[in-house]
Order: C-alpha cells, then structure tokens, then sequence
C-alpha cells in the first residue's frame, strides 16, 4: 500500500510540474542546438593505411617468425610515426602552421589486431588539409623509416582521398542535442521534486491530512465577494423598508 501511494505521490508531482520539466528540456536541447550548429568549429577526417612487410629479400615464402617479427616492429612504427622526426618533415613539406606536438594530437596510429596494417587518421577543421596530412605521414615515414632503422619494409595500401561532399566527424549535432535534452529532462524533474519538496503551503484537504493526520470531515464551500456584499446589503436593504413602512 505504502509503495502504491509513494508512486502516487510521484507522477502526481511530476503532473503538477510538467510543464516546468517540458521546459527545461526543450531549453537545454536549443542550447546545445545552437551551440553545435553556429558555434563548434566542425572537425573532418582522413585516413591511410600502410602495410608493415618483412625487409625486401629474394626469398619466396614468410614463416611464422617472420611475421611474428614483424607484428613486433608495428608497435615501434606506432611511436615513431608520431615522433618530430617524421611530423616535422611534414610540416615543413606542407607548410603548415603548427608544431609537432600539436600535429601529433591531430594524428592516431592503431594497427589492426593480429595483422601487419597500420591506420594512420588525421583530424583537422579542413577537410582537404586533413587528406594532405595523412598521405604527407605516409609518405614520409615511408622514406624515413629506411634511415632510421635500416630497412625497406613500409608500404602504402590506401592512401587518403579527396571527397566530393566531406562530412565532419565532429560534432555531432543530432547526439549533442539528444544528450542535452536527456540532461535537461533529468534536471527538469530534480527541480520539480526539489520545488515540492521545498513547498510546506496547504493548499488542498489532502495536505491537511497529511500535516496534522487525522481525516477531513467536511469542506466549507469557498464564498465569493459578491455574494459577501450581498449578504451584508441584505439586513440594510430590509431594516430600511421596514423604517419606511413605519413612518407612513
């Protein structure tokens, strides 16, 4: 019984404040509507992959160690990739104005699992400069590489391409809005108990009950102020006749 009036109580409140919580959503979901549309800076994407392969022998089979070795290095090319030394050549093969470090946190290297591909993806709020980046470190490691460590083992599997209508990948609008909108529903409804929490007016029978505890066993019928005066006017209007009557 006690759970059934507790739920009760609950979507009574949330039907007394309903239109405060409806609101507060709808205010929150604009909010991010309109920060994400004219105010976050749209972020594209390009990738590239490159193919890790075993240095360049006059062999015509791999065994297991070769490749086992190979999976090795894709983790040192993972860091190196990243490195001044390759992002520097490309800033200055591109002219870019930045620093390796900044590249750097515009780049992500991952490898696929158990194979000897790396992804290499650029973020940056040009589509177009994000595809130069992209091919521009693949490129350059390629070349690098062969210096650095001495061997002839990187090539490129697809290099990033130009797109007719590139799309962002950040933000994304229509999620921010369905987040903004379930934070300000969830807000909404905390203000609302919060509101009837803080309310301690009586207004109906039912909270009379509930403040003193003992049951209603009447209501006074609400009196309006015309019907006071005419109450009041009453008595005069008859005393008055009465008077007159008298008098003649």
């Amino acid at each position: 019984m006690e759970e059934t009036i507790s739920l009760q109580e609950l979507f009574a409140t949330l039907k007394k404040r309903l239109g405060l919580i409806i609101g507060i959503t709808l205010v929150a979901a604009v909010i991010a509507a309109v920060v994400s549309y004219f105010y976050l800076t749209p972020i594209y994407q390009a990738s590239t992959q490159i193919l890790v392969n075993q240095e360049k022998v006059e062999q015509q089979s791999f065994d297991s160690q070769d490749i086992q070795t190979n999976l090795q290095l894709i983790n040192t090319y993972n860091v190196i990739i990243k490195t001044p030394v390759i992002l520097s050549k490309v800033i200055e093969n591109l002219d870019l104005d930045t620093t390796p470090a900044e590249l750097s946190n515009q780049l992500t290297v991952n490898s696929e699992q158990n194979s000897q591909v790396v992804n290499l993806t650029v973020q940056d709020p040009e589509a177009h400069k994000a595809v130069d980046i992209a091919n521009t470190i693949a490129e350059v490691f390629q070349k690098e590489i062969v210096t650095l460590m001495k061997v002839d083992n990187v090539n490129i599997l697809s290099p990033a391409v130009y797109a007719e209508d590139p799309q962002p990948v950040k933000p994304n609008k229509e999620l921010n809005v369905a987040i903004a909108a379930v934070i300000g529903l969830m807000i909404g409804v905390g203000i609302a108990f919060l509101l009837e929490y803080l309310d301690t007016t009586v207004k109906t029978e039912h909270d009379i009950e509930e403040l003193l505890g003992l049951p209603v066993l009447g209501l006074v019928s609400p009196i309006s102020k015309k019907e006071v005066n005419t109450a009041i006017d009453a008595p005069k209007k008859g005393s008055s006749t009465h008077v007159k009557n008298a008098h003649i």
